[in-house]
């Protein structure tokens, strides 16, 4: 890419009608994701903070016109280390607890320590409630491992507070605390903070596409552990018409990173095999397995290939 000129607008021009554009993204299994909050981010991974940036570039006489079209995070659909990876709802057994304690706790309610060996007492309930908490242990497990699924998730710029010391504070426990008095702050503190930010983004394995909080666009090309069943595709409806583009390039930035783009991570040039629909493929300048690769439908007021 030429030097480029960053623009704090969208293109402005006539409008008529929504002239939007849809954007579909197929993101290898190689993009790195986001570290669990606090932590320091291993291979293959962000620091919780950072974020992607989707640029579209405009060749002019004397510069490249470069304007932002949509940011996104890339998570483990699953982690085990985020403080409010926790069960919410009415039907769930334990409000506000840290599923990773979720086969201890169903335990300690059915006095099952042992599935093979339950005691003489233990119902027919209890046992079926053990086995499948020990089944949800093995895969929350491996949703949360290395090939577990990655989903495409809003921004923020927001993070959790501090986990206290012990079970004994006033804020968010510690995701070892079981009783009730600890699962009720937790669930108070996580929501508190899911209100003041809709984009902060927590996943669950009871539904992979409906997170706790946040908005989940799609996932990373992969695998679902669990079925096995191939996974990926993500999608973004942008309010600008796409039409005069000649290249494409996903950035990673981190805090302050509104105004430049932040560090290239792919780059591409449309082209149009298909009537009303640009590809790109996108490629990284160091690594051959870093790629990705956009489907655009440029303009919606003006769409003859989806309606």
């Amino acid at each position: 890419m030429r030097s480029v000129l960053l623009l704090a607008t969208v293109l402005i021009g006539c409008v008529d009608g929504f002239r939007g554009s849809n954007i579909e993204i197929d993101l290898a299994p190689f993009t790195p994701v986001q570290a669990s909050p606090g932590q320091t981010p291993g291979p293959g991974q962000l620091p919780s903070n950072f974020h992607f940036k989707l640029f579209a570039i405009q060749e002019l006489e004397d510069r490249d016109a470069l304007f932002e079209i949509q940011r996104f995070e890339v998570h483990r659909i699953v982690d085990l280390a985020s403080p409010c990876f926790i069960d919410v709802g009415e039907n769930v057994p334990f409000p506000g607890l840290h599923v990773s304690q979720f086969l201890a706790k169903m335990e300690e309610k059915t006095g099952i320590t042992d599935i093979a060996n339950p005691p003489p007492s233990a119902s027919e309930q209890d046992k079926i409630d053990v086995a499948t908490a020990t089944q949800r242990k093995t895969n929350v497990e491996a949703l949360a491992g290395d090939a577990g699924i990655k989903v495409v998730t809003s921004a923020s710029e927001n993070e959790y507070p501090a986990v206290d010391a012990d079970c004994n504070g006033a804020g968010l426990p510690p995701p070892d605390c079981l009783d009730d008095a600890s699962n009720a702050r937790r669930l108070a503190a996580c929501q508190a903070v899911w209100a003041d930010d809709p984009a902060l983004f927590e996943g669950t394995d009871r539904v992979l596409t409906a997170p706790l909080n946040g908005t989940t666009f799609g996932f990373v090309t992969g695998v679902n552990p669990i079925s096995p069943v191939a996974v990926g595709g993500a999608q973004f409806f942008v309010p600008q018409a796409l039409e005069k583009i000649d290249e494409y390039a996903l950035f990673v930035a981190g805090d302050g990173g509104d105004v430049a783009p932040g560090t290239l991570l792919v780059s591409g040039r449309p082209s149009a095999p298909t009537r009303g629909v640009r590809h790109v493929h996108m490629v990284s300048i160091s690594d051959p397995n870093q790629t990705a690769d956009l489907a655009v439908f440029a303009d919606l007021g003006e769409d003859d290939v989806h309606f």
